[in-house]
């Protein structure tokens, strides 16, 4: 029997052997697995070693400071010294009204604190340094009358009707600009009050409006009142 060998193909040729494969071509599959194993761990590596730095960064970081809050404004500082007003003897209606008035009268007209005042507490009150006043029943009724002619003089008790009047707070007020403040009159109350504002607090006007309340409040309107009060 014929020894088996190299067995030929049906064509005739001698087979060819199935090449081995060795250790050099096994080798680059390993690398480029090694490599591709690598980048995954890098990849997944990266985002967690960020979070981490984040966190440690936000707890080592000082607090953000706080949005400042808006505090009340503070009241100025004054003197306690008694304001000296005058403190004319009223009639019994008058003096009904005033001590009315001035009971109601706020502790405070915007940052201005209320202060003693050395006579009439019943019918005057200051607040603030320099002194913003409130005198009740003190001058006479005011109304609006014809300018005089040349040379001649208002009678008392009497403005210009060409005068502006201001209104504020349903209160009706004259006002008279001096040098160091402006003083204001009621014109539409059966009981005059004035209140002088120091020129150092800026526009009358604007310390008026908790007055004027308590004036609606405690003394009665007028039986006539100027045509500006009303318009």
């Amino acid at each position: 029997m014929d020894e088996i060998g190299n067995s030929p193909t049906r064509d005739g040729s001698p087979a060819q052997e199935e090449p081995r494969r060795d250790a050099t071509q096994e080798a680059p599959r390993r690398d480029r697995a090694t490599r591709r194993a690598a980048l995954w761990a890098t990849l997944v590596a990266v985002p967690v070693t960020l979070a981490v730095a984040g966190f440690t960064f936000a707890k080592l970081a000082p607090d953000e400071p706080a949005a400042p809050t808006a505090s009340p404004s503070a009241v100025r500082s004054q003197s306690s010294t008694p304001v000296q007003l005058p403190a004319p003897d009223l009639a019994e209606r008058p003096a009904t009204v005033c001590r009315a008035l001035v009971s109601q009268l706020p502790p405070t007209v915007r940052d201005l604190n209320q202060r003693p005042v050395a006579a009439g507490a019943e019918q005057n009150v200051a607040y603030g340094d320099p002194a913003l006043t409130v005198a009740c029943g003190g001058t006479p009724p005011l109304k609006p009358c014809p300018s005089p002619t040349a040379g001649g003089a208002l009678p008392a008790g009497c403005f210009p009707n060409t005068d502006e009047v201001w209104g504020v707070n349903r209160v009706c007020w004259h006002p008279i600009e001096q040098a160091d403040g402006t003083v204001l009159t009621t014109v539409d109350r059966e009981v005059p009050v004035q209140v002088r504002v120091p020129k150092e607090y800026g526009p009358a006007l604007q310390w008026l409006g908790a007055i004027s309340d308590v004036i609606v409040a405690t003394v009665p309107s007028a039986k006539t009142a100027p045509a500006g009060c009303t318009a």
